[in-house]
Parts: C-alpha cells; sequence; structure tokens
C-alpha cells in the first residue's frame, strides 16, 4: 500500500513544495545547522514562509471551493473554520510543549538567555498575563508565528470565500486591503503594543494569489515568452541583492537614501512587494519547467518529500519540537558528526510522523468505504 496519495487531479509538485518548505523551516530555525545554508532564503528574496502561505491559499481553495461548489458558502466556510479550529489547537498545545522546552533548559541547562531569545521572559515575568493573550494569539513566542498567521486566514478566507467565483474581485480587493496595510501600518494588534510578526493583514494577498490560481487559474499562454523574462529578471535581480549589494552596500550609496534602503531591506512583517515578485517567479519557472506529472515526483526520494508535504500539520509540529533538541545537540558541539546526527535524525523522525499520519487516513479511508457501499446499498433497497 503506497502512503503517498496521488490522483488524476492531484498536483504532486503543491506537495513537494510544501516538503522541502517543511524542510527548509526546520534547518532555518536551528542556528548553526550547516543545512540552513542550502535553505531557500539564501538564493531568493523570499523564504520557506512565502512558500508556505501561498500553497495554503492553493489548498485552502481546492478543499473549500470544492465544498462550497457542492452544498453551498456555509458549508465550505464551516469547513475552513473547522480547520482553523484544529490549527488553533495545535498552536497551543505547541505553546505549551515549546514553553516547557525552553523552561526545562533555564532551569536545568543554565541557559538564561532563551528566555529573551525566545520572547518567553514575558511569561516568566507575567505568566498569568502572558497565557491570556497566547490563547487570544496576541502573545507569539519566537518560533510559533507561522500556524496564529494561517488561522487568522483561513478565518478570512471563509468570509470571502463566495469570491472565488469572482477572481478579478477578489484579488482587487485582496490587493486594496494589502496595499492600505502597508500605507497605514495596520496590523492584528499584539501583546505590549508591538503586532503580529508576520501581519495577516498584508499575507492574505499571497495567499488570495494562491487560492485563484488554484480556484480559478488565468490563461496565460498568449504571455508565456514576456513572463519567462519577467520571471528570470525577477530571479537575477534577488541573486545580485543577495550576492553582490548586500554584502556591499557601499554600492548602492549613490542613491537616494529611500531607494538605497528599498534595496538593502527586505520586510518580512509586512511582505514587501519584491518578496511576493519572487514567489510568484519561483511559481511561473516550476510550472514552465516542471511539467504536473513529471515522473521524478514519483521517485522515491521525491516522494518522501511529497509524503511530509501531504501530511503538512504533523510534520510542521514535530519539527518545532524536534528543532530545539537539535539547537541544543549544536551548541554542544556544531561539527560534522553533531550535524549528520541532526539532520538525519530530523528528517528520519519527520518522514516518520508523516507516514503515520498518512497510515492513519488511509486505514480511516478504508473502514468508511464499507460502511458508505452500505449505506448507499439499503438506500437502493428502500427504494
Amino acid at each position: 500500500m503506497s502512503l503517498v496519495r496521488t490522483g488524476p487531479g492531484r498536483d504532486l509538485r503543491v506537495d513537494f513544495a510544501r516538503g522541502c518548505a517543511l524542510w527548509w523551516i526546520f534547518a532555518d530555525h536551528i542556528p548553526g545547522d550547516v543545512m540552513a545554508r542550502y535553505s531557500l532564503h539564501t538564493v531568493a528574496l523570499n523564504d520557506a514562509a512565502e512558500v508556505f502561505v501561498l500553497l495554503a491559499g492553493f489548498g485552502a481553495a481546492k478543499a473549500y471551493g470544492a465544498a462550497m461548489d457542492r452544498a453551498g458558502w456555509a458549508y465550505g466556510a464551516a469547513d475552513a473554520l473547522k480547520r482553523a479550529w484544529v490549527l488553533y489547537i495545535a498552536h497551543i498545545f505547541l505553546f505549551v510543549v515549546y514553553a516547557a522546552q525552553v523552561a526545562g533548559s533555564v532551569s536545568k541547562a543554565e541557559l538564561p538567555f532563551y528566555l529573551d531569545e525566545s520572547r518567553l521572559d514575558l511569561l516568566a515575568h507575567a505568566p498569568y498575563r502572558a497565557l491570556l493573550n497566547a490563547l487570544t494569539l496576541r502573545y507569539q513566542p519566537s518560533l510559533l508565528n507561522i500556524l496564529p498567521l494561517y488561522v487568522a486566514l483561513l478565518v478570512m478566507f471563509a468570509l470571502a470565500l463566495p469570491l472565488l467565483r469572482r477572481p478579478g474581485g477578489l484579488l482587487g480587493l485582496s490587493a486594496g486591503l494589502y496595499l492600505a496595510a502597508r500605507r497605514w501600518d495596520l496590523n492584528l494588534p499584539g501583546w505590549r503594543g508591538t503586532g503580529w510578526y508576520f501581519d495577516p493583514l498584508t499575507w492574505q494577498f499571497l495567499f488570495a494569489i494562491g487560492a485563484v490560481l488554484a480556484y480559478a487559474p488565468p490563461d496565460l499562454r498568449r504571455w508565456r515568452r514576456g513572463l519567462d523574462w519577467a520571471a528570470g529578471l525577477m530571479l537575477g535581480f534577488g541573486l545580485v541583492l543577495k550576492f553582490v549589494i548586500w554584502p556591499h552596500p557601499a554600492l548602492v550609496a549613490w542613491l537616494p537614501i529611500s531607494t538605497a534602503h528599498a534595496l538593502l531591506w527586505m520586510d518580512k512583517t509586512t511582505l514587501d512587494p519584491p518578496r511576493i515578485l519572487s514567489m510568484l517567479a519561483m511559481v511561473w519557472v516550476t510550472v514552465r519547467l516542471v511539467p504536473m506529472h513529471a515522473a521524478w515526483l514519483t521517485s522515491r526520494p521525491a516522494r518522501l518529500l511529497v509524503l511530509a508535504g501531504q501530511h503538512s500539520l504533523p510534520v510542521f509540529g514535530w519539527g518545532i519540537f524536534l528543532g530545539f533538541f537539535a539547537r541544543l545537540g549544536l551548541e554542544m558541539t556544531d561539527r560534522w558528526p553533531m550535524q549528520l546526527a541532526v539532520n538525519l535524525a530530523g528528517a528520519g523522525l519527520m518522514l516518520a510522523v508523516a507516514a503515520i499520519a498518512a497510515w492513519h487516513a488511509e486505514a480511516g479511508r478504508a473502514r468508511r468505504a464499507p460502511a458508505q457501499g452500505a449505506t448507499q446499498g439499503t438506500k437502493r433497497s428502500a427504494a
């Protein structure tokens, strides 16, 4: 029995990219991990967060757009809100586990700087208020801010679900909110006067783009050559910034201050436009170079990442949990034996979690199939 879900309408490129994003997130969150040198952010203006959010919008439109088409907006919106609730519960559980990991390290290993670095010092100084604000998502320790963003985006998407049938209107409203949030510095409120690390009012634009690409993909065949050039230039521009301008900022000292600042600083919280353009350029290049049914996507190495991508929530959660222990190991020694052990153990355990999740889902589908067949047979007999 294959644990990887396949089918005529399933795009394994999406699952593969999501699996890559999960690995990049794992490596990027571990200080000193050599694998972070090969992460997406080292060669592009965007990083795994943009991949994760765009594909989240893509998956949401596939699932809840189809539910809306079958049973109406209320049903599709209820499904989206149900998923948001699952993600909220997962975030709270991760918050408790992560806080326990940091607290244990502070008390037993005498690593007090972990509190400041993880922003869990607020939990130590005002525990009751911190817990209340954690429950309302106003308090988000470091590394625990992607799931709250996803929850907020799904709630917003549930309200906007009918606009999927008018993709131009959805993108127009989404772009307007994005521009307004950037212009007037709008953000959801955080604890102690700060906003969310990932501003949902700007990141919703990338989510909406992913949703439209899934539900009503535009026909861009007549623009292929121009888009090839635009994507190539955007990715090349990112490489120049990464490897020429940013290591040598004096090269842009002659430019106006505002222009130099825009070239030297790409804000992640408000999702600066070059980050979006870089992500879209990568999507276009992927679509052009990798066919939907490319044979290598079903090869054994690729299927491992596809499997992880198809069960992203448990894999992401375990990645956060395992990443903390990986960090402890690399702080003991960052030489190659520990690097190898940390990354092999992390990859192996995350894949094991994905395999268990896939097995459980498949077993559930197998149990439901006879029951559904029996119900249909009873209905036919009654008729």
